[in-house]
């Protein structure tokens, strides 16, 4: 038997717009991954601890940084729970208005995740820039509602900033609808691929008890065969209110993670349906919000959501004073890169790059 050494070998760290300043550390015997270590850090930009020195309101810029790809609903976890803390409630408009946001964010999100997945493997473009196109589409709406399209700053704790704009539901509407003959024609292109298939099926498979070990959420987790959505199981907002699915997969490799994010597009359209159809009248924000944020108690609080790549929660203490005292983020990206290492284990280096790649994570919300 041919006796060989194993090689350290170091990918990253990097900024080409998909995965940033990541470096892994892998130890290979040929092209097999023998073991591996995740390097974090080079983009840490200590936004927790910024935070300490701004108001309330004004850590909502900050959130927008974390995961660029969703901002709204990086808006929508922080403001939940600066409203458990200073006992500040929603008008139901504004809370209509926030899970409109919040799952076109989702399907922002899961375009991405799916074009920048054939990416990795190698179809430059073609896919990519599909899903980038109905993106556009998504912030246009975002561009009218507030100004802006990446950063939003647009929910804030009590409600949101503004109104929706003149003829937002209609443009909403015939977008949704858009969108679901999209999601067809993206499924028809590529989910049968005999080419994506050979790379992607048995390959990084994340079984269900490592999924749960490890603390991953969103749909890392449902790819595996967990039916678990924050959105069942807290009923935050108006989530109750809506009919839909928590679709899984059963074997957790990266096949079923793309497939996962074509099949919660699909939930994301029929919650979006019922919210455009029934949203009432009435007010955006919180009668008392601003009083209550002037003097907030002293007091703390976790506030949590399904945001489109996990459990994304913010634990804030207040001292009293204008300013949060402490504020702690858990962010899906980072706790979703846990189970990287045993993800790879005996993969080829080529397979790596992909699994990396179906994880779908963001580095701001990684090194916050």
């Amino acid at each position: 038997m041919l006796k060989t050494e194993s090689i350290t070998l170091n990918l990253g760290p990097q900024h080409p717009s998909t995965h940033g300043v990541f470096r892994i550390k892998v130890e290979l015997d040929g092209e097999a991954v023998r073991d591996l270590e995740p390097v974090m850090g080079y983009l840490h930009r200590g936004i927790e601890k910024i935070s300490e020195d701004r108001t309330y309101v004004q850590v909502v810029p900050l959130t927008d940084r974390l995961d660029y790809i969703c901002a709204m609903t990086n808006n929508q976890a922080y403001a939940m729970a600066v409203e458990k803390m200073a006992g500040i409630k929603v008008p139901e408009r504004a809370e209509y208005i926030r899970v409109i946001m919040a799952e076109f964010t989702r399907i922002i999100n899961h375009l991405l995740a799916v074009g920048f997945l054939w990416n990795e493997l190698g179809a430059y473009f073609t896919p990519l820039l599909y899903c980038y196109r109905e993106r556009e589409r998504i912030l246009d709406l975002f561009e009218k509602t507030c100004g802006s399209r990446l950063t939003c700053n647009y929910i804030r704790p009590g409600g949101v900033s503004l109104d929706l704009p003149e003829g937002f539901i209609p443009e909403a509407k015939k977008l949704t609808s858009h969108l679901k003959t999209f999601t067809d024609e993206l499924n028809t292109m590529l989910t049968k691929n005999e080419i994506f298939i050979s790379r992607t099926v048995d390959v990084g498979i994340l079984p269900a008890d490592l999924a749960i070990n490890s603390s991953i959420t969103g749909p890392m987790l449902r790819a595996s065969g967990v039916p678990y959505d924050i959105r069942k199981v807290d009923n935050y907002s108006i989530y109750d209110r809506f009919d839909f699915d928590v679709p899984t997969c059963d074997h957790g490799d990266v096949w079923d993670r793309y497939y996962q994010h074509i099949l919660e597009i699909y939930q994301s359209i029929r919650i979006l349906e019922q919210a455009l159809d029934t949203i009432p009248d009435g007010k955006v924000m919180g009668r008392r919000a601003s009083r209550s944020l002037r003097r907030p108690p002293k007091d703390e609080a976790y506030g949590r959501i399904e945001s489109p790549k996990g459990e994304l929660g913010f634990y804030v203490v207040g001292d009293g004073s204008k300013n949060p005292y402490r504020l702690r983020i858990r962010p899906p990206s980072m706790i979703n890169l846990s189970a990287l290492k045993e993800m790879c284990e005996g993969q080829k280096i080529q397979d790596l790059i992909v699994i990396l790649g179906s994880v779908n994570i963001v580095l701001g919300e990684v090194d916050r």
